[in-house]
């Protein structure tokens, strides 16, 4: 069978990932028991608004003796995977706390010029440093404290104002805020690239007649790139709610234990101005347009909930939209690429299965499920916090961004390499054809002179007929030949070939097709042109 295949006009090629630095070579926080803030795992560059390249972390046990998430070890982009590793983590603390006594000296505490350039030289936390950390939250049950203790170790002379009127809060929830709009970011431009992607498509295949399918049963017909807009409409819609969760997203800023700046007011000796000067300060340090007036100990949980409620809508639409490819494919319509070694079967030599589809819809459930956890995690914060968001939110947060990043490449690499065949779906309009035409031929009938009542029950026997050759004798379907064959219908046996033309049967399709990619795509995708135009073809790792 002739197979026509959709090809971007970009010929590089690369590999959209290479496989992170072991994830399990970093000891893992342990819960820590007395005012223990610094319970999100969320990680971050160095450097809020420029990420940094950080070490690779000191090697412990196999990556094949100990569980590793497969987000991480097999399918995530290196760029995701690092944003949620402990280096960029506890990096980013760092640049928090460099961030507050850079403030607090400006505002006129007694913090030396030596202390702040000795945290600026120590930003980046080396091996041995990791140790320490690890051996310290072993004995302190708290990881911020002991990072606290590790970088005073790095930065004597700053040692005695690290985290100077800070809870640890300061740290984990303004780094989980950094942690979230660095996401947003990786993924804004990735959902852009697929929308692009996408419209290529729907455009190239905007006149193809194809079957239309409501309750999976054959319907009116419409085209193949009108049905790709479809899926197109639904992912602008989450590129909307993405970008709209990135911008609302504020600073939690310096607010003390439970919320009051209390011990920020002591410092500056009962001065509020200076206070919330200081707060401003750390905001824009930290690359910030604003930070949420009140918090109680954290930032309010319902953050989360905004935050992963788009990702979880993102994936429903993923989950739509390769879904409808796997169907197609077992009609022989559609396929995703196929590589020239992939094996789709260990016993089935012949199997084309649609594994980067069944990846999507299996990795979209996931992230559909995330969202409730943020919902049931905020609905339970008593009063100004309680502990038991922590543990949640390290497996939760970071697995929301890490199965998005996933989706988002698994779909593009699909949406760059479909294969159309065009003479399968032909065969699978002339089969339902005849039946959606026989409106048209009533009409024509009509306009001939004929009663219609009488050309539509001439027109059900002949159907009846024809489909019991089709359904209990697995034939075609030969109304054509029967109203060919019967004399009624002879005025207008002349015009059969016309009335079944399926270019007569796809409405404004092309034209819908048109309207949407100029109207409505291409302005939406305006921002993102230059991240378009230099990607590359995505190459999953397996």
């Amino acid at each position: 069978m002739k197979r026509k295949a959709f090809k971007n006009s970009q010929s590089k090629r690369t590999k959209v990932r290479e496989k992170p630095a072991d994830p399990s070579s970093i000891p893992p926080s342990i819960e820590h028991g007395q005012d223990p803030e610094g319970s999100s795992s969320i990680q971050h560059e160095q450097d809020p608004t420029e990420p940094a390249k950080l070490p690779t972390a000191m090697p412990s046990a196999s990556s094949l003796e100990t569980y590793q998430t497969p987000l991480s070890s097999r399918y995530a982009s290196v760029e995701m995977s690092s944003l949620f590793s402990s280096q960029t983590r506890f990096g980013t603390w760092r640049q928090l706390w460099l961030s507050l006594a850079e403030a607090e000296r400006e505002l006129g505490l007694p913090i030396s010029e030596e202390a702040i350039l000795e945290m600026k030289a120590n930003l980046v936390l080396d091996h041995k440093q990791m140790e320490i950390a690890a051996n310290e939250e072993r004995k302190r049950r708290h990881d911020v404290m002991a990072h606290v203790h590790t970088f005073g170790l790095a930065c004597p002379k700053a040692a005695p104002i690290i985290h100077l009127g800070a809870t640890s809060c300061y740290v984990t929830d303004n780094a989980d805020l950094i942690f979230l709009r660095k996401g947003f970011e990786i993924l804004i431009p990735k959902l852009a690239l697929v929308i692009s992607r996408l419209s290529k498509f729907a455009v190239e295949y905007k006149d193809l007649p194809t079957l239309g399918w409501t309750h999976f049963q054959p319907a009116q017909l419409t085209t193949v790139g009108k049905r790709a807009t479809l899926w197109i409409q639904e992912l602008l819609m989450d590129l909307r709610n993405l970008v709209r969760a990135k911008d609302d997203l504020g600073f939690r800023g310096v607010k003390g234990t439970t919320g009051t700046q209390a011990s920020f007011l002591a410092l500056f000796d009962g001065n509020h101005d200076l206070v919330e000067k200081l707060d401003q300060l750390v905001t824009e340090k930290s690359g910030f347009k604003f930070a949420y007036p009140v918090s109680g100990q954290t930032y309010t949980r319902k953050i989360d909930i905004d935050s992963l409620s788009p990702l979880s809508s993102l994936g429903a639409t993923a989950h739509k939209i390769a879904t409808d490819i796997r169907l197609l494919a077992n009609l022989k319509e559609i396929e995703e690429p196929f590589e020239s070694n992939q094996i789709g079967s260990s016993a089935m030599a012949y199997k084309r299965n649609p594994m980067r589809c069944e990846r999507i819809c299996s990795l979209a459930r996931h992230l559909m499920t995330l969202q409730q956890n943020a919902m049931m995690t905020a609905s339970v914060q008593w009063f100004e916090r309680t502990l038991d968001d922590s543990a949640n939110r390290r497996v939760t947060i970071p697995e929301a961004f890490l199965t998005a990043d996933i989706v988002l490449t698994t779909l593009q690499n699909v949406s760059e390499g479909m294969v159309v065949y065009p003479a399968i779906i032909a065969r699978h309009i002339h089969a339902e054809l005849p039946f959606m035409a026989t409106e048209n031929i009533i009409m024509e009938m009509v306009r001939l002179g004929g009663d219609r009542q009488h050309c539509h029950e001439q027109i059900r026997v002949l159907s009846h007929q024809a489909g019991k050759v089709v359904k209990e004798e697995g034939g075609d379907n030969d109304l054509i030949e029967r109203i060919k064959k019967d004399p009624f219908f002879e005025p207008i046996h002349h015009k059969l070939d016309q009335l079944l033309d399926p270019q007569t049967f796809i409405g404004r399709a092309p034209q819908q097709v048109d309207h949407f990619i100029k109207d409505w795509v291409t302005p939406a995708l305006a921002p993102y042109q230059e991240y378009i135009l230099a990607s590359e073809h995505a190459v999953l790792h397996v």
